[in-house]
């Protein structure tokens, strides 16, 4: 008698199984979401005689990157626990977090509000923020955008494949 406790466990694939979408572009999410909260913390404008911080400036930066922090753990933790290895409207709401993440940094590029006039000019921890928001809205919409993960994307094929064999004349049971 040959017990299944001692049998190795085997993974077997399915035709009907669910295509899984590549947590690599989650991965690049995080990054840019990780590049954006350092930056938060690095100089951002700077005059003659102060250099001031993303933190120092406006307590929205801060915010937003700990927004993007808790993003990208919410994508990771949605990508274990998914099916398909992620959820969509999730990553949509990353990607549009990341999106306002742009939009604040390049604001304080063009503008820094009040800080301009006096002379400030802009710092390295902008163009950080910059270049991790870009990578965080990037990753996000990769992800996004991937099929693999979409439950309509494979009912639409199914569905195709239920009428190429219908107009065959072929029916399942």
């Amino acid at each position: 008698m040959t017990s299944s406790a001692n049998q190795p466990s085997r993974r077997v694939v399915v035709e009907g199984e669910p295509r899984r979408a590549n947590p690599t572009r989650g991965h690049l999410m995080t990054s840019g979401a990780v590049l954006f909260f350092i930056a938060t913390f690095v100089d951002w404008l700077s005059d003659d005689n102060d250099a001031f911080s993303g933190y120092e400036l406006d307590s929205l930066i801060p915010f937003t990157a700990y927004l993007g922090l808790g993003l990208a753990a919410a994508l990771h933790y949605a990508g274990r626990r998914e099916t398909r290895r992620q959820h969509r409207g999730l990553s949509l709401a990353s990607m549009a977090a990341g999106v306002a993440a742009t939009g604040l940094a390049l604001s304080y590029l063009m503008d820094a509000p009040g800080l301009i006039e006096s002379g400030a000019h802009a710092d390295i921890g902008i163009y950080l923020a910059l270049i991790g928001a870009l990578v965080w809205t990037v990753g996000s919409f990769l992800l996004a955008k991937e099929p693999d993960g979409d439950i309509a994307h494979e009912c639409h094929q199914h569905d195709e494949d239920v009428d190429n064999d219908s107009a065959r004349g072929n029916r399942s049971n």
